[in-house]
């Protein structure tokens, strides 16, 4: 019997908190009718002024015991308990009620997930002397109580659309490997090749942090050049995959090779590296947005970018700033990382959702690139929809609710025990 109903415990205890295994039934069936039922059916705790008899401990401990709950019993009874009836005296100020075929619902629900029919659950805890109204109760209970939350909280539960993206970004990871790097991006040409070179070569030989800092000031095109290139710390996986060989390599104060990308070289700083536990996230795909200024890096172009930069949110206002121009000066992808551009991708891991870079050219440095970072959905939940994305942030939020409503109550009310 305990092993078929063990599936059940899980159930339960997402529900309420548990109690008592109570004791010596022989010994209570020796005692005189009278002197019983006096004392199994009167109070033994009171919730504002509701009693909780002891029929009721000792029912709801026989359950537990069929079920091996785990910890203090008689105190989790006891908790479990005072909980039921502060959730049943609020769905009742609140107007909530259940139909019988509500009731019978939950309870068919309730007997499935242990893989059993309602008549069969019942007749599996009759024979541990569970009564069929401590079932019932027990489900009535918490059916209330869903509806009572969801009612009083599901709005404020409900998440924006900037949350949900929030949330598929950040897919569950919270640590792993993080680095503190700067950096120096330098554009080329055909025509400036030659010169970027050699400069690039200048760079990677330079002592100290303070030195490589001035460099970022005085050659840079990335938005780190104001802070000297300086990058907050950011995961490890952020960076394209071959780039993290590199970075890795490296020693505090150390320098890359100037590495060739599409239009520029780069080169890279370590300035630290931590361990933060749990694991990196992983990407599945990123979202981003690249917007066509023509001009290069002209005061021009780059005044352009920033007057659209001051007048976005987020990738989808481009569309705006894009109507009536040629198609292509607006693309917005979706990629797995493997597939994005390495410059390309280099800038997005710098960057957070809805932030801008203006680092990059095409055509031979003729055409500014305005980057937006749109989003990015992390490996671990790609195969979820949005929709199952919002319903877990919604639990999750309301869950969250329904236990701050049970200790507001609780402190509110009176409880007296004999």
């Amino acid at each position: 019997m305990r092993k078929i109903l063990t599936p059940l415990l899980t159930i339960l205890h997402r529900n309420t908190c548990f109690s008592v295994r109570l004791a010596a039934m022989a010994l209570i069936a020796t005692l005189p009718g009278a002197t019983l039922a006096q004392g199994l059916f009167s109070p033994a705790i009171t919730v504002n002024g509701d009693a909780i008899t002891g029929y009721e401990l000792e029912q709801r401990a026989l359950l537990l015991r069929v079920l091996n709950a785990p910890g203090n019993t008689p105190e989790l009874a006891r908790k479990a308990l005072i909980e039921d009836k502060l959730k049943l005296q609020a769905a009742k100020a609140a107007g909530i009620e259940l139909t019988p075929e509500e009731l019978k619902a939950g309870m068919d629900e309730f007997a499935g997930r242990a893989n059993m029919s309602t008549d069969a659950l019942l007749q599996a805890l009759a024979q541990e002397n569970i009564s069929r109204q401590t079932l019932r109760d027990f489900v009535k209970v918490n059916l209330l109580w869903r509806n009572y939350v969801t009612a009083r909280f599901g709005a404020r539960a409900r998440p924006t659309d900037a949350e949900v993206d929030r949330a598929m970004g950040r897919g569950g990871a919270s640590g792993g490997i993080q680095v503190l790097l700067s950096e120096v991006i330098i554009p080329i040409t055909p025509q400036t090749a030659a010169q970027v070179e050699a400069l690039a070569d200048r760079i990677a030989q330079v002592k100290g942090y303070d030195a490589f800092s001035a460099a970022a000031t005085q050659y840079s095109a990335s938005n780190s050049r104001a802070d000297g290139g300086r990058l907050g710390w950011m995961p490890l996986t952020r960076l394209p995959a071959p780039l993290q060989s590199v970075i890795l390599g490296l020693k505090k104060g150390e320098v890359t090779a100037p590495l060739a990308l599409p239009n520029a070289v780069a080169l890279f700083q370590m300035r630290g590296i931590r361990e933060t536990g749990g694991s990196d996230p992983s990407y599945a795909k990123i979202d981003y947005a690249s917007y066509l200024i023509p001009g290069g890096r002209s005061p021009e172009a780059l005044a352009t970018a920033q007057r659209i930069i001051d007048s976005t949110d987020t990738c989808d206002d481009l569309y705006g700033i894009a109507k009536d121009q040629p198609p292509q000066v607006l693309e917005r992808n979706e990629r797995a990382p493997r597939d994005i551009p390495r410059d390309v991708a280099l800038e997005l891991s710098k960057l957070d959702t809805d932030e801008t870079s203006t680092a990059l050219t095409r055509n031979n440095g003729q055409t500014l690139v305005l980057l937006m970072l749109c989003g990015r959905t992390a490996q671990s939940i790609a195969e979820a929809s949005r929709d199952q994305i919002g319903n877990a942030l919604i639990e999750q939020r309301l869950q969250s609710f329904s236990a701050s409503q049970i200790e507001q109550l609780r402190a509110d009310a009176q409880i007296l025990e004999r």
